[in-house]
């Protein structure tokens, strides 16, 4: 809606509840806001960036709601995972049957096997931070040009990518425990389908 559309239909008339000053790349911001307040009665200036805190209220909400939506996708890529390592161990079965009838130990299959999911984990999760980062990046580019504004729409943050490696290096690990465990006690010449 135009100024005078929000007016007509709020009854506001020519009243206005806050109004945007731009300044220069080299303007003192915090002194001119400081003069604006002291000069002005009535009226508290605020940096942009504070009003969008103080206003983000919804903002908050779509946070969760991203959240959200990342949680129950790292939950289905650990299932994913799982199957992937259940069918790469699977797809093995001689190779581990003759690792068990040469003598190596189950611990060291399992070991192996384990070692292998974890390698799995760490890598997808490094493609995906490298891909989120880009997309954030398309994202941003798109839409700050869009709306004419410096305001970052996605940002991937170096927690947000902590929590995601670890979580996804835990899931790794215990998707390879699954699937060695399930093939370790099978005998070994019950694997060869003896």
């Amino acid at each position: 809606m135009h100024l005078d559309q929000i007016q007509t239909i709020s009854g506001y008339g020519d009243r206005v509840d806050r109004f945007a000053v731009q300044t220069t790349p080299s303007a003192d911001v915090p002194r001119l806001i400081d003069r604006i307040n002291r000069v002005a009665f009535g009226f508290k200036a605020y940096q942009s960036r504070d009003i969008a805190v103080e206003t983000s209220r919804t903002f908050q909400v779509v946070s969760r709601f991203h959240r959200a939506i990342g949680i129950i996708t790292i939950v289905a890529s650990s299932v994913f995972l799982l199957c992937i390592m259940v069918l790469k161990v699977e797809e093995r079965r001689r190779d581990i049957a003759a690792l068990r009838l040469m003598g190596i130990s189950r611990a060291t299959v399992v070991r192996s096997i384990i070692i292998e999911s974890a390698v799995v984990a760490v890598l997808g999760s490094a493609l995906g931070v490298v891909i989120g980062w880009v997309i954030s990046q398309i994202v941003n580019w798109h839409y700050q040009a869009l709306y004419q504004t410096p305001l970052a729409f996605s940002i991937v943050t170096p927690p947000t990518v902590v929590f995601a490696v670890s979580l996804s290096l835990v899931l790794g690990i215990a998707a390879g425990v699954a699937a060695s465990l399930r093939l370790v006690r099978t005998p070994p010449l019950a694997l060869f389908g003896r």
